[in-house]
């Protein structure tokens, strides 16, 4: 969300270094893979719907029994309309380091996967060492450049883009009723826009954000 509480040094530098890795022209040695999470709340109806009839739409009772919650995270690969969707049962470190384990093993050939996100606390190397050993989980994650969108930036993020799109495609208004069902949906759309290879246009970049914010790229320190 555009949400700036404090313009700083920062704030600025990971703007532009997230900016500068879009700008960079398609390479897929060097693959730009975004990563954000959403949380789905599991709602089953009480009873069944009424079907449509000839001048008469389906009906659905309003009432509806809650059935606890899930997770997905999403990633996208956007200038390949390559996409990821990872149903999870929750939200927490090891399932973080399997996704990210699931993403090496994606980009087989790439000698380094440039990866974008927030600084949520599970996105770290320190989730991959406790699931799979300090080793392992070192190796993984040193296959990745992580690029950090500044706090209170994550519309900086495309994988913002791409929840919006999973929100609308996959899950719309209909009611998932379990974990199963999740699962099996988010398959379904994962198979349909990658066979669509759907790519996402990103228009705004350094000069926009310099214009946008009002500040010059000579007066700030990269941190």
């Amino acid at each position: 969300m555009w949400c700036v509480p404090e313009l700083n040094e920062r704030y600025i530098a990971n703007m532009e270094d997230v900016l500068a890795l879009y700008e960079r022209p398609y390479n897929p040695k060097q693959p730009v893979v975004c990563l954000d999470e959403k949380p789905i709340t599991l709602h089953a109806d009480v009873r069944p719907a009424t079907a449509a009839k000839p001048g008469r739409e389906a009906r659905r009772d309003s009432e509806y029994e809650r059935r606890g919650t899930a997770n997905a995270f999403l990633a996208v690969e956007p200038k390949a309309g390559r996409h990821f969707c990872f149903p999870t049962r929750d939200r927490s470190g090891f399932q973080f380091a399997q996704v990210v384990l699931e993403l090496a093993m994606s980009y087989p050939k790439a000698t380094r996967i440039h990866l974008v996100m927030d600084n949520l606390n599970i996105h770290c190397e320190k989730s991959l060492t406790a699931a799979f050993g300090s080793q392992i989980g070192s190796q993984i994650w040193r296959r990745f450049a992580v690029h950090h969108t500044p706090k209170h930036g994550s519309w900086l993020n495309q994988a913002e883009i791409e929840i919006g799109i999973f929100a609308k495609q996959c899950l719309g208004k209909r009611r998932i009723p379990d974990f199963r069902t999740l699962r099996r949906e988010c398959k379904a759309w994962s198979r349909r826009i990658n066979k669509a290879a759907t790519k996402i246009n990103w228009q705004f970049d350094r000069k926009d954000a310099r214009k946008a914010f009002g500040y010059d790229k000579n007066c700030f320190t990269r941190s």
